[in-house]
């Protein structure tokens, strides 16, 4: 097989069942997902040895998930039955992001990225899955799409923002936090 086909060559490309332009929201939808994707390949490059076992086991997963996402927002016409994305895949990273955050010290201030290598990418992972989140809401707003893809974006921005946060803990180093801010989180109201 080869790798080029040159039906692109005109700046249109396929979907499942149809083709658009390369720009299309449907494109930048699952393009910035398969972004993010290579990302958490870094990431569990970064990853090493037993201390992080459940995080790339976590991580290959959610690999597979997010070529999941990708494939539900591929569809040009609505179709539930084929849908790959189910919202107990947002609920698993729900119980996934209580366990990290049994393990990270209470939030006070909000928090730049940084730290380790492992959570500095972990942070890239987060704020690129909000941008697939968006670019899933611009597509969802002129087409019906697969609702759980949105939700498990959602969830999943969230899981990277603990993730990171464990990582620089499991690895000795503290929060960076943004000291220009009054403490924010855990006030009493």
């Amino acid at each position: 097989m080869g790798v080029y086909t040159r039906t692109g060559d005109e700046g249109q490309t396929s979907v499942i069942g149809g083709r658009v332009r390369k720009d299309d929201d449907r494109v930048e939808a699952y393009g910035t997902i398969d972004e993010l994707n290579s990302f958490v390949g870094q990431a569990i490059s970064f990853a090493e040895g037993e201390l992080f076992q459940d995080v790339r086991e976590q991580l290959q997963e959610i690999q597979q998930e997010l070529f999941d996402c990708g494939s539900d927002l591929a569809f040009v016409k609505l179709n539930e039955s084929k849908y790959k994305v189910k919202d107990e895949m947002a609920a698993r990273l729900e119980q996934w992001i209580d366990r990290c955050e049994e393990e990270n010290p209470k939030v006070e201030r909000f928090i730049i990225p940084g730290g380790s290598q492992l959570s500095s990418t972990l942070h890239v992972c987060r704020t690129v899955c909000r941008r697939a989140e968006r670019r899933a809401v611009t597509l969802g707003a002129h087409t019906d799409i697969n609702p759980a893809v949105r939700m498990y974006l959602n969830r999943l921005s969230d899981y990277f923002f603990v993730l990171a946060r464990t990582a620089n803990v499991r690895l000795g180093f503290p929060d960076v936090e943004y000291l220009r801010s009054k403490k924010v989180f855990g006030r009493k109201k």
